[in-house]
């Protein structure tokens, strides 16, 4: 029997549903993007041109709603890793985008380089436990030219071999993006089968979809690339002070993207993905570690489940700056409401600070905390070789069932989860090994990863196409 958790009753889903269509059918959204709003009013919604406010009907959604694929795999370069999404799994994705390192070892916290973005790439790379690729950090040494942008998708391309979900900042950026996926991946129809990249696009709450990143999107049209659509409303700042006002806007912006993208490119896969959040009243900052941000990644996930479409969810986060026991029980609190409410893509390894920082060894521990996640969610089998009332009777008063073949059997399917990170052993045990602490641990982890991980190469035809992409998008500085 599976551990299943529950924040919202039918009839909230329900109110919450009703709700949003009177919002956008009222208030609407602003759009941002001309061709954006263009595409609504012919799809039947009505614009104002002058505020760039767009007013969605009753209709549209729920033609939206029903056009859009819902079931659906987001493919891998690495063969045996495609993800079956809506289907029941739950897949761990890379957090971020931080802008500064930590190194808990020697407190030093700094910006961000590409080395340090390299470094993260490959650690996800390897991890069995993590299937799909977020940057983890930002890059502040990396400028901001075309050839720039080709070098950073083919370095990651090269040292990522799973799904990889990610936005284009700038519309500039989409034709070199396309290239390189088509040169790594293979053509438009391979692309469209596939799907071995999705798209990332936040809103801008309150209720705007912004330009560049959805404009970028929309010079994409025809590769059917799906979408994760990811509203971050603050409680208390951009939306109202309340938890379940809150889940109402990030549904409201969650539902408006639905309708540009689906009016632009009926049937294209759509993952729902508010990421609810607050601001800690005391002083006004975004709190990444609180209790409610578990309850909000449940509640986005009911709401999924509730329109029928796959749910992308956070959890995993923490205000403190660095791996101490509070990362340990704020990760581990909103870590598991998120996933006992099973999002198909769960949010995700090694960040700190409310997100701000990166830290290489909290990937090593998060990851645990993931697999602890799993476990509870898995619950307990009720079959009936699981019952076992016949040993207990065999054994019977003051027996001991440590010999019995059954405790055998089920020590190797699964009854137990065996940890595959921190200590386990006895006190003298931890003693004679010289009582490392779980840093210590997590830090030999991480430098043993990079130290012996290859990822998977890239063929030598893809390398020498994608070099010269770098070359020609170089060589086209000031077109």
């Amino acid at each position: 029997m599976e551990t299943k958790l529950q924040v919202l009753s039918e009839d909230e889903k329900a109110q919450i549903h009703e709700r949003s269509l009177k919002i956008l059918a009222n208030t609407g959204m602003r759009v941002r993007i001309k061709k954006g709003r263009d595409i609504l009013k012919k799809a039947g919604a009505e614009v104002t041109e002058i505020e760039k406010i767009v007013r969605f009907p009753r209709q549209l959604i729920e033609d939206s709603l029903e056009v859009t694929t819902k079931e659906f795999t987001l493919g891998a370069r690495r063969e045996g890793w495609d993800l079956k999404i809506n289907a029941g799994n739950c897949y761990f994705c890379g957090d971020g985008e931080a802008a500064n390192v930590v190194d808990p070892m020697t407190g030093e916290r700094r910006l961000g380089t590409f080395d340090d973005w390299l470094k993260a790439t490959k650690i996800l790379d390897y991890a069995d436990d993590l299937s799909v690729y977020w940057p983890l950090v930002s890059r502040s040494d990396l400028g901001k030219e075309k050839h720039d942008f080709v070098r950073f998708r083919s370095t990651l391309h090269r040292n990522f071999s799973k799904h990889v979900n990610d936005a284009v900042e700038h519309p500039r950026e989409a034709p070199w993006f396309l290239e390189i996926i088509q040169t790594i991946f293979g053509d438009k129809d391979s692309i469209r089968k596939k799907h071995p990249v999705s798209y990332l696009l936040n809103s801008q709450s309150p209720l705007i979809i912004e330009d560049q990143y959805s404009e970028a999107y929309l010079e994409m049209l025809g590769y059917d690339i799906p979408v994760a659509v990811m509203p971050m409303p603050m409680m208390g700042a951009s939306s109202p002070a309340s938890m379940i006002s809150t889940i109402l806007m990030g549904n409201c912006e969650a539902l408006g993207y639905l309708c540009l993208i689906q009016a632009a490119a009926p049937g294209t896969p759509f993952l729902y993905a508010p990421v609810p959040i607050l601001i800690d009243p005391r002083h006004g900052r975004y709190t990444g570690g609180s209790v409610e941000i578990g309850l909000f990644g449940a509640a986005v996930t009911e709401m999924a489940r509730y329109y029928g479409l796959p749910a992308m969810a956070a959890g995993c986060g923490s205000d403190q700056h660095f791996p101490d026991i509070q990362t340990g029980y704020e990760k581990a609190t909103n870590g598991l409401l998120t996933a006992l409410s099973w999002p198909d893509i769960l949010l995700g390894p090694g960040l700190t600070a409310s997100q701000l920082d990166m830290c290489l060894e909290q990937i090593i521990i998060d990851l645990e905390v993931f697999r602890l996640n799993k476990k509870a969610r898995q619950g307990y089998s009720t079959s009936d070789e699981k019952w076992l009332d016949d040993i207990i009777e065999k054994v019977g008063p003051g027996g001991n069932f440590i010999g019995e073949n059954s405790t055998r059997a089920n020590a190797r399917k699964g009854e137990w989860y065996y940890p595959q990170f921190g200590m386990h052993d006895t006190f003298e045990e931890w003693d004679q090994a010289g009582r490392p602490q779980l840093l210590d641990t997590a830090r030999a982890e991480v430098e043993r990863i990079l130290a012996t991980h290859e990822p998977l190469p890239l063929d030598e035809d893809v390398e020498r196409e994608l070099k010269s992409i770098e070359r020609k998008a170089r060589e086209s500085l000031g077109d």
